[in-house]
């Protein structure tokens, strides 16, 4: 009877075991790696009229054979970029693109790696809270670095670019100066986010650390093309616009491309830095109202005014209602083929 209920106990206990088994991190670690890079940089600049070099390091992550997926701020100021390999192997790289406000580039290696290993992008919607994730990267220099946490919540800010929110995935997993622009990955290997910055009291990680997620980036960088490419934009709710004295909600510009179609056609951008309620953003810049007519006073506006541009052709012009210096104006803004614009994927600078 004694070994029946030992028996008994081992097949109730087997299944439960299982079903909390934590995932093997040094196997996914193993599998996904080499797909990691460190990203060196060099740049100069003039103080006092001598000329100086500073270097800096971040990370990355390869998700095409000469394309790597790392933050803004790690390249932005670069003068020079070398990306490492696990192997070892370095090459230089360009920034293709670059948005600002969602902490996210896309660099253009000058040749492809020996033996590439590419990451997959996964859907960072379907990664749940509380769920495991891991981050691959140099804290520090100290290149190949894995950490291992939980993904703790969601942020949004209330920043748009490429025509949607952007998102910020919040995590409990080491991050440290060198982690920035790595990849953070599910338990499917899949990369569901790139890490931006931090909160801290210390200057050192205290538990809490922000990633991109990868639906935003991709939306920011790849997917934004078409009218509304080429700026940067916060939303204000009815409460904050009417504390500064705008007329009503709206799309406040923070950053324009001046080489795209919006850019060209006039659209002012923000350039007075402040902060309400904890939130920072740039004031004397133009307030877009409406676009064609139909309203752009919410995220979710903003997201069908985006999708409906899509689909003008190449012989139309738009216009844009904005407020701007107490005034509303309106904006006659021609499309990329019409008035022989290059077609912008990328908000950035």
């Amino acid at each position: 009877m004694r070994l029946l209920n030992s028996v008994m106990l081992m097949l109730l206990v087997t299944p439960l075991n299982l079903a909390f088994a934590k995932p093997d991190f040094a196997d996914l670690y193993a599998q996904h790696a080499k797909s990691v890079v460190t990203v060196y940089t060099v740049s100069v600049a003039v103080e006092g009229g001598q000329m100086k070099t500073a270097s800096g390091v971040g990370s990355g992550v390869l998700i095409e054979e000469d394309q790597i997926l790392t933050a803004a701020h790690v390249v932005d100021s670069a003068h020079r970029i070398e990306v490492q390999f696990a192997n070892g192997e370095r090459i230089p790289a360009d920034v293709m693109a670059a948005v600002e406000s969602s902490d996210v580039a896309l660099l253009k290696l000058k040749s492809s790696p020996n033996n590439p290993h590419i990451a997959v992008l996964g859907d960072s919607d379907q990664t749940r809270t509380g769920s495991d994730v891991f981050i691959i990267g140099a804290p520090f220099g100290i290149e190949q670095t894995l950490s291992v946490g939980i993904l703790s919540g969601r942020m949004n800010r209330g920043i748009m670019a490429g025509g949607t929110p952007i998102e910020f995935l919040q995590t409990d997993t080491a991050i440290n100066t060198g982690n920035s622009g790595g990849p953070m990955f599910n338990t499917q290997g899949q990369v569901i986010g790139i890490v931006s910055f931090i909160l801290s009291k210390s200057g050192g990680f205290d538990g809490i650390g922000f990633a991109t997620s990868s639906n935003s980036a991709q939306q920011a960088l790849m997917s934004s093309s078409g009218v509304l490419a080429g700026f940067e934009g916060v939303m204000l709710n009815e409460t904050l616009a009417k504390s500064l004295n705008f007329p009503s909600a709206g799309l406040l510009i923070q950053r324009v491309n001046a080489d795209s179609v919006v850019g060209r056609g006039g659209l002012k951008a923000g350039s007075i830095p402040i902060e309400i309620a904890g939130k920072s953003f740039l004031l004397g810049g133009d307030l877009i109202l409406e676009i064609n007519g139909l309203v752009c006073q919410s995220p979710h506006d903003f997201e069908q005014l985006n999708q409906l541009t899509r689909a003008f052709s190449e012989e139309e012009s738009y216009s844009i209602k904005i407020f701007r210096e107490g005034a509303i104006e309106e904006l006659i803004v021609g499309l990329p083929m019409q008035s022989n614009f290059p077609l912008v994927s990328t908000t950035a600078h």
